[in-house]
């Protein structure tokens, strides 16, 4: 351990050491140091490195946020999502409001897939924040009064669609997708899935249209051809998905 803490000076002769403190800066336009969390809290999920400290940054920005706390859970099949857990300030602050704000200062793949409110972090004996303790994300789904079934065609396949992605048995057209566990990963195959049944969706509109009965108003049909493929040669424009991809300008290619 003293090996790894005490690394050698790059910049000086060998004899130099350096402590290693896990601390994760970054260096401000006038020379400032401004921390951002722990190395140890970085982990990758489907080949994004992302640093939790960073999402706890922004998360207090927020106004109506007294304290935030991220950790990453496994579920059953070994999907690895990021969880916030959040005291707020008031009762008036929601996950959908709050999700927007993170969605306007965070990378697509750091934005949590869970928002759980809580009045209390859980505590150690010593008064520390006991993370194992936090609770576990539960699915949000519609209660059995407020359950609205698809009525038109857009919303019947789109339902379907988010079934099939999200691995639920039934949706409501006011269930919020992210509140039943979608991510910005699922969005993608959301919106693929959409494509090739004949409905034309773009990222933003399902980031800002979260249930199916938002998204099936500015949802366009578009007709389902089916062609022969045979060899095909020549530019190629790029899809919607990829165009959206390289514009999302990434810190870092993710490896595979």
């Amino acid at each position: 351990m003293t090996q790894e803490k005490f690394i050698p000076h790059p910049f000086e002769n060998q004899n130099s050491k350096l402590y290693k403190t896990g601390d994760l800066v970054r260096y401000q336009n006038q020379g400032q140091i401004e921390f951002i969390g722990r190395i140890d809290d970085q982990v990758k999920i489907r080949g994004f490195r992302i640093e939790l400290g960073e999402i706890e940054v922004v998360l207090t920005q927020h106004p109506q946020v007294r304290e935030g706390i991220v950790i990453v859970r496994e579920d059953e099949l070994g999907t690895k999502r990021v969880s916030a857990y959040i005291i707020p300030e008031t009762s008036e602050l929601t996950s959908g409001e709050l999700r927007l704000f993170l969605q306007d200062k965070l990378p697509h793949y750091m934005v949590p897939a869970f928002l759980i409110f809580l009045e209390a972090f859980p505590l150690t004996t010593n008064g520390k924040i006991d993370r194992r303790a936090l609770p576990e994300p539960e699915i949000k789904l519609d209660n059995t009064a407020n359950q609205v079934i698809p009525s038109t065609e857009i919303e019947k396949t789109l339902a379907d669609i988010w079934q099939t992605v999200l691995g639920l048995k039934q949706v409501s057209i006011n269930d919020n997708f992210f509140e039943l566990g979608g991510d910005s990963i699922l969005a993608i195959q959301i919106i693929a899935k959409a494509n090739q049944a004949g409905l034309q969706i773009t990222p933003n509109q399902l980031f800002s249209h979260q249930t199916i009965s938002q998204l099936a108003t500015v949802t366009e049909i578009a007709p389902v051809t089916e062609i022969m493929q045979g060899l095909v040669t020549g530019n190629v424009p790029l899809t919607p998905i990829q165009q959206w991809f390289f514009e999302q300008n990434l810190p870092e290619t993710p490896s595979l």
